[in-house]
Formats: C-alpha cells, sequence, structure tokens
C-alpha cells in the first residue's frame, strides 16, 4: 500500500476538532458545501507528504539531509463522485537527481472513486449503516476511518443537516404555491411541502411524520412555515391531491389568502377506479379532453356532461368526479391554464420528489428509530433540492401572483 509509508496522511478525528470547535453557523455552511470539505481534506494530505519530503515550511531541521526543496504549485484536480475538484498540488524538487518529485498521497487520490466528502452522499444513495462497512472499504484503506467513526461521522452531519432544514429562514422567499402530500417513505408517512417561489425554483419546506393525513398535525407543520417567515399574505395557490384533512388546515391556516387546486391525475383516478377496463379508456379520454378545454365555462360543461353520462353508468363514478370538482377547475377561473398546467394542475411535483427521495430511502433495511428516519429525509431533501428544476413558464408566474390576488380581492 503506498499510502501506508505517507504517515501523516491518514485523516483522523483529530485533524476536525477545529471544524468540530466552530459556531454552528459555520459548521452549517461547510456542510452545505461538501467538496469543500473535500478540498481541505485532501489539501492537508498532500501538505503532509510535502512536510515529510521537506520539513515544515521555514523549519531549518530538513529531513533526508535537505535533499528536497519546495517548488511551488501546479493545477490539478482530482474526482469527486461526478464532481472535478480542482487544486492547487504541491511541487517537490529532488536537488540530487535534479526532477520534481511526484507526490505519491496526490497519486493515489487521482485513483480513488470516491473520498470524504463523498461519505454522506454515498449512504444517502440507499446504503445502510448495517452494510457500509464493505462501501468504505477503500475509505479505511486510503485515510484510516473506521466503520465506526464513519457511522459517528453521518449522524453528526446529518443531524446539523436536519436542523438546517428544520430551522432555515424563508422570510427572503416570495412564495406563490404550495404542494402538500403525504406519502410512504421510510416505512412511515411522511408529509411534505413543497413551496414554489415567483422566480420558479421549487424548495422543499417541512416535512412532519404522522400516522395519518390528520387536520391537527398538519396545522402545525403550516404553521411552523409561517414561524420561519414564510409569506402567504400576498396570495397562495395550494396544490393538493384531495385529502380533505390537508383542505381543512390550509383553510384554518392561511384563510382567504388561499386558493385550492385539486390534483387532476388523482382525480381522474379515482373515477375511473370504478369503471370496467373498457370504459376506463374511455372516460380517461373524455377527462383528459375536458380539463385541456381552452376556457373555464367550456372544461365545466364538458365535466357536468361527463357526470351525466356516469349516472346513468355508475353513480360511485359519478358521485367521485362531482366531489371537489370545482377546485381542480382553479387554474381555468384563473385563465391561466394554459400557461400553468404541466406544473400545477397536478401533485406531481411532489411526485418527483418522492420518487427521488425513495432512491435514497428505499434500500436501507432497518430504521432504528424517528430521529434516524428525519436526519436522513432532512438530508434527502437538502440533496435533492440542488437538483430540481424550475416550473414551466416560470418567468410568467407574476401573471399567476395576479391572477391570484384578484380572485382572493387581495391589494398589495
Amino acid at each position: 500500500n503506498p499510502m501506508a509509508k505517507v504517515r501523516s496522511c491518514s485523516i483522523n478525528s483529530n485533524r476536525l476538532r477545529w471544524l468540530l470547535e466552530q459556531p454552528l453557523d459555520i459548521k452549517l455552511a461547510m456542510l452545505q458545501q461538501h467538496l469543500e470539505i473535500c478540498r481541505l481534506l485532501v489539501n492537508e494530505i498532500l501538505e503532509d507528504e510535502v512536510n515529510q519530503l521537506t520539513g515544515p515550511r521555514y523549519s531549518h531541521q530538513k529531513p533526508h539531509k535537505g535533499r528536497y526543496y519546495r517548488w511551488g504549485y501546479n493545477p490539478g484536480s482530482i474526482q469527486i463522485g461526478d464532481e472535478k475538484v480542482r487544486l492547487w498540488v504541491p511541487r517537490v524538487y529532488d536537488k540530487e537527481t535534479h526532477s520534481h518529485v511526484p507526490l505519491k498521497s496526490y497519486k493515489r487520490l487521482k485513483a480513488l472513486k470516491a473520498a470524504g466528502s463523498r461519505l454522506l452522499k454515498r449512504v444517502l444513495l440507499g446504503l445502510s449503516i448495517r452494510d457500509y462497512r464493505s462501501v468504505v472499504q477503500e475509505l479505511v484503506d486510503s485515510f484510516g476511518l473506521s466503520p465506526s467513526s464513519v457511522s459517528r461521522r453521518f449522524i453528526e452531519e446529518s443531524a446539523a443537516r436536519l436542523a438546517e432544514f428544520m430551522n432555515r429562514d424563508l422570510s427572503a422567499y416570495e412564495f406563490v404555491a404550495l404542494f402538500i402530500d403525504g406519502k410512504y417513505l421510510a416505512k412511515e408517512q411522511i408529509i411534505i411541502a413543497l413551496g414554489v417561489t415567483i422566480t420558479g425554483d421549487k424548495i422543499p419546506l417541512a416535512f412532519i411524520q404522522s400516522h395519518s393525513e390528520n387536520t391537527l398535525s398538519i396545522k402545525e407543520l403550516l404553521t411552523s412555515l409561517i414561524e420561519r417567515g414564510f409569506n402567504y399574505q400576498n396570495g397562495l395557490l395550494c396544490v393538493i391531491d384531495g385529502s380533505k384533512a390537508i383542505r381543512k388546515a390550509i383553510c384554518q391556516v392561511f384563510g382567504k389568502f388561499a386558493l385550492i387546486q385539486r390534483c387532476r391525475w388523482h382525480k381522474r383516478e379515482n373515477v375511473l377506479s370504478y369503471l370496467n377496463e373498457e370504459d376506463q379508456q374511455t372516460y380517461r379520454r373524455k377527462l383528459n379532453q375536458a380539463y385541456q378545454a381552452d376556457t373555464y365555462q367550456e372544461a365545466k360543461q364538458m365535466l357536468l356532461n361527463i357526470k351525466r353520462e356516469l349516472m346513468n353508468l355508475n353513480v360511485s363514478a359519478a358521485n367521485s368526479l362531482e366531489e371537489g370538482l370545482e377546485e381542480t377547475l382553479t387554474l381555468h377561473r384563473l385563465g391561466i391554464n394554459h400557461l400553468f398546467s404541466k406544473s400545477f394542475a397536478t401533485t406531481n411535483c411532489l411526485e418527483s420528489l418522492n420518487s427521488h427521495l425513495n432512491k435514497y430511502l428505499g434500500r436501507v433495511k432497518y430504521w432504528k428509530n424517528s430521529p434516524q428516519r428525519h436526519r436522513w429525509i432532512a438530508c434527502a431533501l437538502l440533496d435533492i433540492e440542488q437538483r430540481m428544476r424550475k416550473v414551466d413558464n416560470y418567468k410568467k408566474l407574476y401573471l399567476m401572483q395576479q391572477a391570484i390576488q384578484k380572485e382572493l380581492n387581495l391589494h398589495t
């Protein structure tokens, strides 16, 4: 093992003591910059090897009888997952051979598929701590980390990220829409709130673990958003799947400042679930055509016609369509369906988020407790947030805000 010859190049908890002693805001800022942490560790590794060859900078005590000299820096890089981390690599000159000495640690780092900051991401990509020993063997070999210290490190970092996620200030954002939905993640019901800003950014705002979608727990979630600076008084479009508990909580917390857009996909699937396969094909087409209509009047008339047909075919399907029908047409009523139906007529934004979460959490074999579940979900949401795309037609979201304010008779 070439790294074994470089005694000081292994990373241990002592080398990160200075970081652990910093104030929480500095730790959180560092944790948000995984690659910067990795760059810090790599620079330390390279500097340690140079010190062994040349002695500490400005020291008169030179090892190897003064054979090696510092000789500036060269630009270089290493690969961390899919990211390239650029570095300034120290150069060492051998006065006996009149040549530069390649740093063994840099060569080893160049060959690594993963390094320090990838630790958290590797866990998040669905690997249970129980299966972690084989995954981190290369880190154990390269950096002298033990699986137990890896687990502790992950707990510390993920706990900090949970605090960051649950407490970050929302007052700097101007939100125009809010998606709320509950899904089974990590073997528990998790209700997630996703905000959309006036600039089209999707931001996971909060989540709660709840046995079921009940009004009280969702009210607490929404109230916590307001306490963190969530501004809803310029009007808010709330996209939900049809849950009565979620709807009631929105009305109680946001009152006259919120409009409800029921998810059309859920509505359509609920109606079709009462029909046989042949009728499902027919009415899926008819419902899609109705929701694609240009105007509110046209769309509503088409849905009422479908309801009359269903009354003769299947009363349960007709009743399902009638329930909440008006709220599936909110975008039509606002006159903005043609602009925003792709992003705001369904809860697909949250479905996509949940799909990504499942990739992170689905392979965990054993959930020890609720804090573990919360840490992992928070880490995953913060990581996913960085890659979420803006909503369609985001440059025209000001038109949505104006339409909502006009509908709600808000004067801002």
